[in-house]
């Protein structure tokens, strides 16, 4: 049974649809199960300033998704690759606090959902990807 705060998280859909708009665009879909995502990144050389997204996929990529589209806001680049960086060794199952800006994360990224990490990791790894860090 999917958690209602998960599915709450996924409902919120502000960040939603892609508008053309941006200077990173990326696609990206996770071999395992499926899912896609497609986002599109307004940064300048230090941080990002929005990140709208577009998904086919299950409901915990959805709910990353949408979490990440708020978080990333007004972040600084250098510290998103620490910070991502970081939130993966808690998948590896190491005893690591989750950085105090991705605390809502925490719904997610615990034991019940470990084999769903990769869905909920898309929305990070096509940040990375797009930002080319």
């Amino acid at each position: 049974m999917i958690d209602r705060k998960i599915i709450k998280l996924a409902s919120d859909t502000k960040n939603a649809g892609l508008e053309n708009k941006y200077s990173h665009k990326i696609s990206l879909k996770n071999n395992m199960c499926g899912d896609k995502i497609t986002l599109e990144i307004i940064a300048d050389k230090k941080k990002i300033n929005s990140m709208k997204y577009e998904t086919e996929s299950c409901i915990y990529c959805e709910a990353s998704a949408s979490l990440l589209s708020h978080k990333i806001k007004n972040l600084n680049i250098k510290d998103i690759k620490y910070d991502f960086v970081t939130l993966k060794k808690i998948s590896k199952q190491e005893n690591i606090p989750i950085p105090k800006r991705y605390s809502d994360f925490k719904r997610l990224l615990n034991s019940d959902n470990f084999n769903r990490f990769k869905c909920i990791f898309l929305p990070f790894d096509a940040v990375i990807k797009a930002l080319k860090l």
